[in-house]
């Protein structure tokens, strides 16, 4: 470890976040990013990693970007943050771009910074619309660190910070259980049905058969609106722009972020249909903030979309997705005592081991060997697996190769007391 990773570890613990700190020191990865390019990122000693976590989403496009990096510099020459108050050409044209890659019935954009900060908005629109105050969610999904979010999401992430989730208003229910959904529905309470299309913090477990479309059907039935959480599986990972339209349901509202940012300019959307927007038609002003709509950050994500448009990045998804499949495939069958499951739709993908803390020892067995991937929180005995879009075929190549030495390795390392 170099001094100056030393030296920045050190202040860390004192003034950033000493637990985080003393947990990447537990494991040995005492990590500083240093260059970073597409694929891949090294830290300040010169270790170089390929990127497996694309942080939730956000390098959705590799880091730095050089499109979206020349988008952020030209923008800034044109124009600042802008004024929350006022339309301008460029979240026109942000807006009409997330509309035409959405279903038909959405008709209106609501543009912010961050995940949470679009689901609490989300949920305020649907308790407007609707008249109503429960939301139910997924016991075992994350949706952000913000209020609302933070209540609709696992409780006991709220229960940490002395914010139980009030029960009049939260309900949480197991994904892919239609018959608890229907119960909690037939109080014609619900304003809203919040799902995250594949729950990415419980190691994306993948949905049932006809499980969205049912989702949708039950909400509409009684008299609530269905808000799909794309965060982590929007923008085209599951090789359609959002996950919930793949697997053939239509949302009242889409929340999107992460990916939407470039990996440059936090930014985050809700698209809605006519109903979900109604309160924009009574009071435009009754939901705002400072850096909503950002002129530079509509700048920025407009490039990203016409990114995602291209036919040659959807051939690179398609070629990428099956790449995985087939590989990942054989990796179970040498490692089937291990590798028990994998979980996958287009380039979302979960590894689910034989072990508790499978997910955990797979993912410090990785970094060991130059990859960067991230165990699910919420189920530890998986390992989120999201490449970013543009990734190489010779990069992937790398990849499972890599991981065939880590599967072993982890295995071994399952039984040691560090875990």
């Amino acid at each position: 470890m170099s001094k100056e990773s030393e030296k920045i570890y050190a202040e860390a613990a004192k003034i950033w976040n000493p637990d985080r700190v003393a947990t990447f020191k537990k494991f040995g990865f005492e990590m500083v990013m240093g260059k970073r390019q597409g694929s891949y990122f090294e830290d300040l000693d010169g270790h170089k990693y390929i990127n497996m976590h694309s942080n939730g989403g956000v390098f959705n496009l590799g880091h730095r970007n050089f499109e979206i990096r020349q988008a952020l510099i030209d923008g800034a020459e044109l124009v600042d943050a802008g004024n929350h108050y006022f339309p301008s050409r460029y979240k026109n044209e942000l807006n009409e771009k997330l509309l035409a890659v959405s279903p038909e019935s959405m008709k209106y954009v609501f543009t912010l910074n961050g995940g949470g900060e679009a689901i609490d908005a989300a949920v305020k629109f649907a308790r407007r619309a609707t008249k109503r105050q429960r939301v139910v969610s997924l016991s075992c999904a994350f949706h952000g660190g913000t209020g609302i979010a933070m209540q609709a999401g696992n409780p006991k992430l709220a229960e940490f910070f002395n914010m139980a989730p009030n029960p009049k208003f939260y309900t949480h229910i197991e994904y892919n259980n239609l018959e608890q959904l229907e119960t909690v529905l037939r109080k014609n309470d619900t304003a809203a049905v919040l799902i995250e299309t594949i729950p990415a913090t419980a190691g994306f477990p993948m949905p049932v058969e006809n499980y969205h479309r049912e989702v949708q059907r039950l909400a509409h039935q009684y008299g609530a609106l269905y808000i799909a959480d794309e965060v982590q599986t929007g923008m085209m990972r599951s090789g359609q722009m959002w996950c919930c339209c793949k697997f053939g349901a239509t949302p009242d509202m889409i929340v999107t972020g992460k990916g939407l940012s470039g990996g440059y300019y936090p930014m985050s959307a809700v698209i809605m249909n006519d109903k979900a927007a109604s309160w924009m038609k009574i009071d435009g002003f009754a939901h705002t903030s400072s850096f909503n709509g950002t002129e530079l950050g509509c700048i920025v994500a407009a490039k990203v979309l016409d990114i995602l448009k291209r036919p040659t990045v959807k051939q690179n998804i398609d070629q990428l997705t099956e790449f995985f499949q087939q590989n990942l495939s054989k990796l179970q069958q040498k490692h089937r005592e291990f590798l028990l499951e994998v979980r996958q739709c287009g380039v979302i993908m979960g590894l689910k081991t034989a072990h508790p803390l499978g997910g955990q020892a797979l993912m410090v067995a990785l970094i060991k060997n130059g990859v960067w991937a991230v165990m699910a929180d919420f189920d530890k005995s998986v390992l989120q697996f999201k490449p970013n879009l543009l990734m190489d075929q010779a990069t992937a190549k790398k990849v499972i190769s890599r991981l065939d030495k880590a599967l072993t390795e982890a295995q071994q390392m399952i039984s040691t007391p560090t875990l």
